[in-house]
């Protein structure tokens, strides 16, 4: 018997697997029964197994001794994707880190359905990077070199959003002009496509450098970071004066594919530079705290929480960084958090009309939105999808396995 096409969606935070077998989808539950995992792995201290998924964060979140990182696709394309660190008692890079992930989920998979699988069908957005076309095929490449050095021969690849628009076709979208929203933790992706019984046609696709990492980047800043030091003062060691804490360690702190790289003695000397000068040398000592102890992982947790909590109207919704500091709460409102995210607003609009016009038609010619990835559910995405497409009807079924339903049924045509 022939091996299916493995879909695979090898998404910032979430990943997944299906293939088609008999003719029927079928999703393969390569954690706990669930069809997703996290993407996410932990090296333990004491050069054990690395584990993925959520025994990543559960390992973290135990206390468990070792490193922990997320949202590695968001550096493919990048030189630090081929840096050697010190990663589980040995020097790894990005790349090989990945590879061994795709390993681990093709390992699954091919256990789940008894068969060695050498053809993958990959996800991949619109636009890696939006305005650099060079990085962009070099974040492809990358990827397609670690699905090769996980042991597939034959590697393809579909657009994301594309790939929905099958899922859409396949779960009752006959007959439509769909809009496709695809708002991933790294990027965010848009398919115009027409469907009938017998074909689906993409009219235009689009994708842009912004998902749900970039927001939690920005209420982290504008929420938890102040209580770190950010935003804060540091005395002259000569003269008078103030001047502003430096901004760039705390960008690092509060975006996830860097926060692993602060645990370093520099980092620690750098602080401690800031303790002594500090005007609120509370927050220093807290962002001292951080470091030492490699907790900037519970705070992205912590933030991430906090905007789902804000998001679904909690009016006594937190952020609680008590893993730093017992007792410390920081309030979020959907007000506050719509001010943090209020750039992004323009840019997903802008986006959502340029696919729109770059298939030649206008927003009243859109009947479906169909709205895909975690973070679509953010309110904001829900109201500019809106706004945008008056006359369509909204659709978040499938939000979060739409991609690899997907590229499932296109393995087979």
């Amino acid at each position: 018997m022939t091996a299916p096409t493995l879909a695979i969606d090898f998404g910032t935070s979430n990943s997944a697997v299906a293939i088609v077998e008999n003719g029927v989808l079928r999703r393969l539950p390569i954690e706990d029964g669930a069809d997703t995992l996290p993407t996410a792995v932990f090296f333990p201290a004491d050069r054990g197994e690395m584990v993925i998924g959520a025994a990543a964060a559960e390992a973290l979140i135990a206390g468990d001794e070792g490193r922990y990182m997320r949202a590695l696709k968001s550096v493919l394309g990048t030189s630090l994707f081929h840096e050697q660190r010190p990663i589980g008692g040995q020097r790894r890079t990005l790349a090989d880190i990945v590879t061994a992930f795709l390993v681990e989920v093709k390992t699954r998979a091919e256990a789940q359905i008894g068969q060695t699988c050498s053809r993958v069908l990959s996800g991949r957005p619109v636009r890696f990077h939006s305005a650099d076309v060079e990085r962009d095929q070099k974040a492809e490449d990358d990827l397609r070199a670690c699905y090769h050095a996980a042991g597939f021969t034959d590697v393809e690849f579909m657009f994301e959003p594309e790939a929905a628009a099958w899922a859409s076709r396949a779960f009752g979208g006959v007959g439509q002009t769909g809009l496709i929203v695809d708002i991933g933790g790294g990027t965010s992706d848009f398919s115009v496509f027409q469907s009938d019984d017998d074909r689906l046609d993409i009219l235009h696709s689009h994708g842009i450098r912004l998902g749900g990492t970039d927001f939690d980047h920005a209420i982290s800043m504008a929420h938890a970071m102040p209580y770190f030091g950010y935003g804060g003062e540091l005395r002259r060691t000569f003269g008078e004066g103030l001047l502003p804490v430096p901004k760039s360690l705390y960008v690092d702190l509060s975006t996830w594919a860097k926060i692993p790289f602060l645990y370093a003695s520099e980092t620690l000397r750098l602080i401690e530079d800031m303790q002594r000068h500090a005007v609120d040398s509370d927050a220093m000592d807290r962002l001292h705290a951080v470091i030492e102890d490699q907790l900037g992982h519970e705070i992205a947790f912590a933030v991430e929480a906090g905007k789902i909590a804000a998001n679904s109207g909690e009016r006594s919704a937190k952020i609680d960084l008590g893993s730093v500091e017992k007792g410390l709460n920081v309030p979020i409102s959907a007000g506050s958090m719509g001010d943090a995210l209020s750039e992004f607003q323009m840019q997903l609009r802008e986006a959502i009309y340029a696919t729109i016009f770059g298939a030649g038609l206008t927003p009243d010619k859109i009947t479906s939105v169909v709205l895909v990835g975690g973070s679509s559910l953010m309110n904001l995405v829900q109201s500019e999808a809106r706004a945008a497409c008056p006359m369509a009807r909204i659709n978040r079924n499938e939000a979060f396995t739409a991609v690899v339903d997907g590229l499932a049924l296109a393995s087979v045509g």
